[in-house]
């Protein structure tokens, strides 16, 4: 881990002004940031570190690189981590389907092409974090659920972060061209190190309130009407107040206001099943009559 002051940020032309100008960049990709993310945001471009997003699913953790991807202009680049992967579908790979085929070309002498021969960048397969690295222009790079991976693997992201280089056997050391701007996302299914969680900035996004939410909904849904916003937005309040096995999340919020334009007259309990992905919340909302009156 890199010692000292911090470095001047060479995440290839990603940088705000401050915390307004990233908030407002990235609410003009119709992502509404609260004041304490805005300067996460910014802090993270100007510091050249990881953003560490945590919070419940939902909550619009993966939107803030999206959003900020198109606000900069930079390439967005996504690794969607799950159980058990692993260098090769994290970093590179080697495509050996082809190298067969080279040595069935060359006779079958596999030795004549091995080395140099088949482990050349012609053969190499770049995945997520290699693409990031070697991308001529502004990156964000987006690591999905990082919760989901195990410990090795958090372990590698710790060093790949730490010196944005990594080490391929038969070609060598590969440095980055410019840093990436990192966002990593973890809806805390796991508690990850204290390692990791030191070599980034951290910030909980949390539910939005009511007034916050229809906010979001009108910049997402241009030209929905307010009757609209709020109706949805109380309900979806009321829907978190209750202890369900899965809350609804933002995105869910705006789907609902969708399916309500979508369909004339319609109620909001025929169409719970889209805020609502469990069977059991949806019969206990309709027990208790907690959208009665909204």
């Amino acid at each position: 881990m890199r010692c000292g002051p911090p470095r001047e940020a060479d995440t290839a032309g990603i940088a705000f002004d401050g915390p307004d100008a990233a908030g407002q960049a990235l609410a003009g990709q119709g992502y509404l940031p609260d004041r304490a993310l805005s300067v996460a945001v910014h802090l993270a471009a100007a510091l050249s570190q990881p953003l560490l997003l945590e919070g419940e699913a939902g909550v619009g953790k993966t939107e803030v690189a999206k959003a900020l991807a198109g606000a900069t202009g930079a390439r967005l680049i996504r690794l969607q981590c799950h159980e058990g992967i692993d260098l090769h579908h994290a970093l590179y790979d080697w495509d050996y389907p082809r190298q067969l085929l080279a040595i069935r070309a060359g006779g079958g002498d596999a030795a004549a092409q091995s080395g140099h021969g088949l482990f050349t960048r012609e053969y190499l397969l770049r995945r997520p974090l290699l693409e990031a690295l070697e991308y001529e222009g502004p990156v964000v790079l987006l690591i999905d659920e990082v919760d989901r991976a195990d410990d090795e693997f958090e372990a590698f992201l710790l060093e790949f972060l730490s010196d944005f280089q990594v080490t391929i056997p038969e070609l060598g050391t590969v440095e980055a061209r410019g840093e990436p701007l990192v966002v990593m996302t973890s809806n805390r299914t796991r508690e990850l190190h204290d390692a990791l969680k030191r070599r980034c900035l951290y910030h909980w996004i949390d539910y939005p309130d009511r007034d916050r939410e229809a906010e979001i909904v009108r910049a997402r849904l241009p030209g929905v009407p307010d009757a609209v916003a709020e109706r949805v937005c109380s309900a979806v309040a009321r829907l978190r107040e209750e202890d369900l096995y899965k809350l609804p999340g933002v995105g869910e919020t705006i789907a609902w206001a969708r399916a309500l334009l979508a369909l004339e007259d319609a109620s909001l309990d025929e169409t719970l099943g889209v805020a609502l992905k469990v069977r059991e919340d949806i019969d206990r909302v309709r027990e208790r009559e907690v959208l009665q009156g909204v």
